[in-house]
């Protein structure tokens, strides 16, 4: 299937790895050019040796005059914008709410949610004169579920569907579609980590912890970052033109969250 983004112009946040390197190595087999920021320096060079076609540089999005310098370069390289994918995001604390450190509770949401804020509104007046302009919010699962001992990540995931929905009303008279990814259970190191963790939580085995994660589950895998990139793609192209304001999860039908 042509999804006609040759030439199109897309930033992708925390793209050097994972979910995000998936999508921006997704958008560059379609011929579109892409910029990637990030905090881990060993991964974004890692993909500038593997893919040096893709610009790229540090950047934490929680901050925003990073965030600017970030919008700068990336404009630079690319001469305008078509797409922004808000990836950008972290697992932030496991464990009981009185139990959680504030200052990690701040951290979660300064990333997960306002990082989305940050490049947003940088990125509007760039969308506006593009004839195909999209983004794509990374949320999650815990972004329509409750989550137990991970209040501060869902707390954030839930935000971001906010602030996809009403970005979506308000951005529509200028034709710029905006949309939330919701991964599942996704495979890579990141999803090991939070089974871990709750494990630990809840004194049984990371084993006992993924069954229970997959017993809510109606297709019982992982998703994969490429499944998610697949739809991101599809959103962002021509064909998904009057796809706005949706939540879209790659889920295998998950009903609750362990």
């Amino acid at each position: 299937m042509d999804l006609s983004l040759t030439g199109q112009r897309v930033l992708v946040t925390a793209g050097a790895a994972g979910i995000g390197r998936a999508i921006a190595e997704a958008f560059v087999r379609e011929g579109a050019r892409v910029f990637v920021c990030d905090v881990d320096a060993a991964a974004l060079a890692k993909l500038a040796a593997e893919q040096p076609g893709i610009g790229q540089c540090m950047a934490d999005v929680a901050a925003r005059d990073q965030v600017a310098a970030l919008f700068e370069r990336a404009l630079a390289a690319l001469g305008g914008l078509d797409c922004l994918v808000n990836n950008a995001g972290i697992a932030g604390p496991t464990g009981k709410v009185e139990e959680i450190d504030p200052a990690e509770w701040d951290r979660c949401i300064a990333i997960d949610l306002t990082g989305q804020f940050n490049c947003v509104r940088l990125a509007v007046p760039h969308l506006r004169r593009s004839p195909n302009a999209s983004i794509m919010n990374v949320s999650s699962l815990a972004g329509r579920l409750g989550f137990a001992l991970r209040t501060p990540y869902a707390a954030a995931k839930w935000g971001v569907i906010g602030l996809t929905r009403s970005l979506a009303v308000e951005l529509g008279p200028d034709r710029i579609r905006v949309n939330a990814l919701l991964p599942g259970i996704v495979a890579g190191d990141r999803q090991q980590r939070v089974l871990t963790a709750k494990a630990a939580a809840r004194g049984i085995s990371f084993e006992e912890m993924e069954r229970l994660a997959f017993s809510y589950t109606s297709i019982k895998e992982y998703v994969t970052a490429e499944q998610l990139a697949d739809l991101v793609l599809f959103a962002a192209s021509p064909r998904g033109a009057t796809i706005s304001g949706q939540s879209l999860s790659v889920c295998g039908d998950t009903n609750m969250l362990g």
